[in-house]
């Protein structure tokens, strides 16, 4: 099984990457986890892959490119762990992934001189998941012991936002604690927001607070998107308490 994260949307460039994955097996199975990242937003990336890759079954190859280094002199990676295959830029995309997994194996996937400049997914990345899924992990490049580390930030109550989803909810890495009231500060301004266990118990038109799926702290605007109205970004630190 071969699991696609990309920041392509609705383009062509997913499609012509399961071209290549089909044209070398036609019987792949193939699962789209995520096309939808913020283009270039490696964090984004980070917090998608690291949150689910748990959930597919055992020997699948994880398949990522979020690549704004595309074309320069960054690396291509292959990593075996004791349960999954990663493909990706060396860019720190999947370091909070790999951090609590035992590494077996990381090695260095050649990039072919023909390979385009500005797509590696369908030229590089795609042809090596395609061959660790076909079990030949060991073919795909030489050995290499160190890759790029991007942590994501957090110490105590400050923390970042990782995410802001397609209905606009600001997903924080910063766990809930035992709280009805929090007070918050993000982009140079304040607030105070009622905690709540559902969507549909806040008032209509309220920003709140709510535990996503990642059991981290979300806000959100009932019946609206919290992303606009507060006008955040991916990466910006946020203190909650």
């Amino acid at each position: 099984m071969i699991v696609l994260l990309t920041d392509f949307g609705q383009s062509e460039y997913v499609g012509v990457m399961k071209g290549v994955i089909y044209k070398i097996a036609c019987d792949t199975k193939i699962v789209d986890l995520c096309h939808d990242i913020s283009p270039q937003n490696i964090i984004e990336a980070s917090w998608i892959l690291k949150n689910n890759y748990k959930y597919f079954p055992k020997g699948a190859a994880f398949c990522c490119v979020v690549d704004p280094g595309v074309g320069t002199q960054r690396k291509a990676l292959a990593v075996k762990t004791e349960d999954f295959y990663f493909v990706a830029p060396d860019n720190g995309l999947l370091w909070e992934t790999l951090k609590p997994q035992r590494i077996i194996e990381i090695r260095q996937i050649p990039v072919p001189p023909d390979a385009s400049r500005t797509f590696h997914g369908r030229d590089v990345f795609a042809k090596a998941a395609v061959n660790i899924d076909l079990g030949n992990f060991n073919d795909v490049g030489e050995r290499i012991k160190e890759i790029e580390k991007l942590e994501l930030y957090k110490n105590q109550r400050e923390g970042i936002v990782v995410r802001i989803d397609r209905f606009g909810n600001i997903v924080t890495n910063l766990p809930k604690q035992d709280k009805d009231t929090y007070s918050l500060q993000i982009a140079g301004s304040k607030y105070v927001m009622n905690y709540c266990l559902d969507y549909d118990s806040a008032n209509e038109g309220e920003l709140f607070l709510i535990e996503g799926s990642c059991n981290t702290l979300e806000i959100s605007l009932k019946n609206g998107n919290a992303g606009d109205k507060l006008n955040v970004n991916v990466g910006e630190k946020i203190t909650i308490s």
